[in-house]
C-alpha cells in the first residue's frame, strides 16, 4: 500500500489541484440575478389603498352616507331653532336641551324595538324546519336492568347486564 503512494504522488496532486480548481470557477459563477427592468404598470401586482374613503361593502357604504346626510340634517335642524330662540329672546337652556334631548328621547326606544322585532324575525326564519314522523307497527318493549360497580382512585365502571 505504502507502494501505490509513493508511485503516483504526482497524480493525486494533479488531480487535487484540478478538483480545486473547479470549486474555485463554481464559486466565480453568480448563483443570483437581478433584472434592472421597471416592473409594468398594470397587472399581477397587488391592490394599493387609495386616499380618501377606505373599500367597503356596499351595504356599508350606504350605512356610511346614510349617517353623514343625517348629522348634516340634524345640524342644520338645530342651527336653525337655536337661531329661532337667540332671536325671540326666549334662549332659556333649560328648554334648549330638552329640544336638543327630545329626538334622542323618542328615537332611541323605537330604533331598539325595531331592532328587536327585526333579530326575532330572523331568529324565526333561522329555525329548522318543522317535521312530524308517524310509524306504524307493533312495539317491543326491551326492560334491561344494568348492575354498575365503580370502585378504586382511578374510577373504572364495568356495566354488566344480568344473566
Amino acid at each position: 500500500m505504502n507502494t501505490q503512494r509513493q508511485q503516483h504522488p504526482a497524480t493525486l496532486d494533479t488531480q487535487a489541484a484540478q478538483f480545486l480548481a473547479a470549486i474555485d470557477e463554481a464559486m466565480r459563477t453568480p448563483t443570483h440575478y437581478r433584472d434592472p427592468s421597471p416592473l409594468p404598470p398594470t397587472g399581477p401586482t397587488p391592490p394599493v389603498p387609495q386616499p380618501g374613503r377606505p373599500p367597503m361593502s356596499s351595504k356599508a357604504t350606504d350605512d356610511s352616507v346614510r349617517m353623514i346626510s343625517a348629522g348634516f340634517l340634524t345640524l342644520c335642524a338645530g342651527g336653525a331653532a337655536s337661531g329661532v330662540l337667540h332671536f325671540s329672546s326666549n334662549a332659556d337652556p333649560t328648554v334648549i336641551a330638552l329640544i336638543a334631548a327630545a329626538p334622542i328621547g323618542i328615537a332611541v326606544p323605537i330604533l331598539a324595538l325595531t331592532r328587536l322585532i327585526r333579530g326575532a324575525k330572523e331568529a324565526a326564519e333561522a329555525l329548522p324546519a318543522e317535521h312530524h314522523h308517524h310509524y306504524t307497527g307493533t312495539v317491543v318493549q326491551d326492560q334491561r336492568s344494568v348492575n354498575s360497580t365503580t370502585r378504586g382512585v382511578w374510577a373504572s365502571t364495568r356495566n354488566q347486564l344480568p344473566k
